[in-house]
């Protein structure tokens, strides 16, 4: 017995002999003996064959063997052990079953490929074409590259931001070859026991090169394979460097020539190991950004051909209303939309504006023949026995209170009224319509601006008084790319890359550019100049690079940098390093090797002096506005603009003549007030009449009566023409004489305009005329 192989064969043949010596006085049931290399003893030979399970035949029980007998105590414990090594063996071999996929085992894993298909898809022409490229021909035609001798891509990487599709199109191309696909998470892959997590890279690979052809896709890769230099624990290392392995192995020397192509999907390609992204592994990323206004409409029109709409659909113009929205926010949009036109059909039918046909009665046919037609019920007699009562269904939201919520009254009276389901030509009259659509744009928030800090502004040009220069060149140069960017295709020209707006303090620098991001539509990122700045090495230029990606997520998007001399100051020797690197990261990202496709930038200062001049090159900030203090006319204007919403009084005297004092009061008197210091003068007068009017409520309250008694509410108050008078002895214009010299004198010398003066006197000389 020595030389038979393993370490306890010995105990294994003499436990089976005693088993077997001892089978008529044990349980029917008891299995073979483990061991089959030591036979029976002779005295217990028997000439059938054991059972399949192992179990004795009823022939050769003999017949004093009965139920009441007892096993002995050795026999089993032995039976236990037995029993439970076989347990632990079959566990074990059934795990690896469950891990490897063997052909033998009695777990088989389905690797069926998925249901969804590439007419599912839209927007993503361009990244089918390259899927196609890459992993259609490897899979279905081999033998090409067998016979060239090409290498065939064995990874590909999709990245892109959340929602954009990428899970989406690996299973379109699965479902579109019909070949074997495992789709496994990367968080699955860890495991808390050390070496585990390699195991189980192992046999994915292994099975996959068992199924082969087949396709790999490890959705959310970065998590197992980050960069190993700045990985927190060994074990993140071993499994970067198992994943490394795995993909070695799968070269077509190793896999007879069968073709596994792995898939990874991230939207954090830039933390994965550098090791991963080479030659022979991840050969070819595919970035799948967010789609633009075509790709938009095309998504819409393949979402919508699911749904039962009505009357004419503008995808079009449906694309344009919902900038920065990836794949995932428009099927959202749907979806309310689909739920808008719910609540809406229920309301129309509460209303008796929509009125549902009648479900259609089972009629006789008047000829006679009453073959289709439903026999009457008998009548019940005495003798027949009697069915059973039904159970009577309970109305629906009979015991309800409409008055304690009345905005779900619409579907209370529906349910009421239609408790059993509805029919087809009920179903008929109830589709989506384009304004549901319109109204969901303002539930559904893309996800851009979740993460981010991206919105559209509420300001319009119709809050902004004067500044109409001002206003003509941001349209030009920002709003008129952004509506209609086919027609500066056409000509040729390419839009301005940034505008910097500069001028003295107050001046609505700011308000320009929420206005212009507003009326076109845009998405607008609004960044103060010293919050990207950070102690720490590094993060300021983190944070720079982190705006401009923001801003291509949510694209098109216009970035506003307010005291943009705070952070791309003048470089010179003094200047000191960690400051110099912010400046070029964002000279950099201006126009560096990242296109900024959609993404117009707008800054402001009060200081450009200060700014680096290769800040102002054609190609950057390569239009200089600048934004002046306001005229004696301009003033006007803003006045009026701003005391739209003001109570003027007295009532009884003329509205016109009231604004035409007013206008001449800030014509003459508030020579040097910025638009801010305007704003100032009218809140600072509303202020007055407050005063006045709540000193009259004090007087009557110590008194004994009450403002309400006399007609003395919020609607009473009035802001007078002396309210404005004294407010003006309290607001003074916040830019000195000779601030307004300097100003002046920087105008000439960058952009060599007129001045002030000499616009005031075009607009007297245009006056005239």
């Amino acid at each position: 017995m020595s030389d038979i192989p393993g370490s306890n064969t010995l105990n294994r043949s003499m436990q089976g002999l005693w088993t077997t010596h001892r089978r008529s006085r044990v349980n029917l049931n008891a299995p073979q003996p483990e061991s089959e290399d030591s036979p029976p003893a002779p005295s217990e030979q028997v000439d059938a064959p054991p059972t399949p399970n192992g179990a004795i035949t009823p022939a050769e029980v003999p017949p004093t063997a009965g139920p009441s007998e007892s096993k002995p105590p050795s026999t089993v414990k032995r039976k236990v052990r037995s029993s439970r090594t076989n347990a632990e063996e079959g566990g074990s071999s059934a795990k690896r079953a469950r891990v490897g996929g063997s052909s033998g085992g009695s777990i088989s894993k389905d690797y069926s490929p998925p249901t969804t298909r590439l007419s599912d898809l839209g927007g993503v022409e361009a990244c089918v074409e390259k899927m196609l490229e890459l992993v259609a021909m490897p899979l279905c035609h081999p033998e090409v590259y067998i016979h060239t001798g090409v290498q065939p891509p064995r990874g590909v990487l999709l990245h892109g931001p959340p929602g954009c599709g990428k899970t989406l199109l690996a299973n379109a191309i699965a479902g579109e070859l019909a070949v074997p696909f495992i789709s496994i998470s990367a968080p699955s892959v860890v495991s808390g026991m050390s070496g585990e997590s390699e195991k189980t890279l192992r046999d994915t690979f292994e099975e996959a090169k068992r199924v082969a052809p087949c396709l790999l896709f490890i959705d959310e890769i970065d998590a197992i394979t980050p960069k190993r230099e700045s990985a927190q624990r060994e074990m993140e290392r071993r499994i970067v460097a198992q994943f490394l392995t795995c993909m070695d192995d799968l070269s077509w020397e190793k896999t007879d020539n069968k073709p596994v192509i792995v898939i990874g999907a991230t939207n954090r390609p830039d933390s994965l190991d550098a090791a991963l992204r080479r030659a022979g592994r991840f050969d070819h990323e595919i970035g799948m950004g967010v789609p633009d206004d075509e790709a938009r409409a095309q998504i819409l029109r393949v979402l919508c051909s699911k749904l039962r709409l009505e009357g004419h659909f503008d995808f079009v113009k449906l694309a344009k209303a919902t900038p920065g929205y990836v794949g995932a926010d428009l099927s959202a949009l749907t979806g309310a939309a689909g739920i808008i036109a719910v609540k809406r059909i229920f309301k129309e039918i509460s209303e008796g504006t929509l009125i549902l046909p009648e479900p259609l009665a089972v009629v006789t046919d008047p000829d006679g023949d009453t073959s289709m037609a439903v026999d009457a019920a008998p009548p019940p007699s005495e003798t027949q026995p009697q069915p059973l009562p039904d159970v009577v269904k309970p109305a629906l939201f009979s015991t309800f209170a409409l008055s304690a919520t009345s905005p779900a009254s619409s579907i209370v009276h529906f349910l009421r009224a239609h408790p059993d389901p509805l029919t087809e030509a009920q179903l008929a009259p109830l589709c989506i319509t384009y304004p549901d659509f319109t109204e969901a744009l303002t539930q559904v928030q893309p996800s851009s601006k979740r993460e981010g800090f991206a919105t559209v502004p509420d300001i319009s040009w119709a809050d902004i008084g004067a500044l109409h220069a001002t206003r003509e060149e941001l349209h030009m140069a920002i709003v008129q790319p952004i509506k209609r960017p086919e027609l500066f295709k056409a000509v040729g020209i390419q839009a301005a890359c940034g505008v910097l707006l500069w001028g003295p303090p107050g001046c609505g620098k700011t308000l320009l550019a929420k206005a212009v991001a507003n009326e076109s539509r845009a998405n607008f990122i609004s960044v103060k100049g010293p919050e990207l700045l950070n102690k720490y090495v590094g993060e300021s230029e983190r944070a720079v690079r982190q705006v401009f990606s923001r801003a291509r997520a949510s694209s098109p998007c216009v970035v506003f940098f307010d005291e943009l001399d705070a952070l791309v100051p003048r470089r010179d020797d003094n200047m000191s390093e960690s400051s110099a690197r912010v400046v070029n990261t964002l000279l950099t990202e201006l126009d560096g090797l990242d296109a900024r496709k959609s993404v117009y930038v707008i800054a402001a200062t009060n200081r450009p002096d200060m700014i680096d001049p290769a800040m102002c090159r054609p190609g950057r900030l390569d239009k200089l506005l600048y934004v002046d203090l306001p005229t004696s006319n301009e003033r006007a204007e803003i006045l009026r603009t701003m005391t739209r919403k003001v109570p003027l009084g007295p009532k009884s005297a003329d509205h016109s003549t009231l604004r035409y004092t007013l206008d001449a009061l800030v014509r003459d008197r508030c020579d040097g007030y910025s638009g801010a210091d305007l704003a100032a003068l009218v809140r600072e007068a509303g202020v007055m009449a407050l005063k006045r009017t709540l000193g009259t409520l004090e007087l009557m309250e110590q008194n004994g009566e009450s403002g309400g008694d006399i007609g003395i509410t919020g609607e009473t108050v009035e802001v007078l023409l002396g309210d404005f008078q004294d407010a003006l002895e309290k607001v003074q214009p916040s830019v000195s004489v000779a601030q307004r010299r300097k100003y002046e004198a920087l105008r000439s010398k960058f952009a060599g305009l007129p001045t002030r003066t000499e616009r005031a006197t075009r607009e007297g000389e245009a006056a005239t005329v």
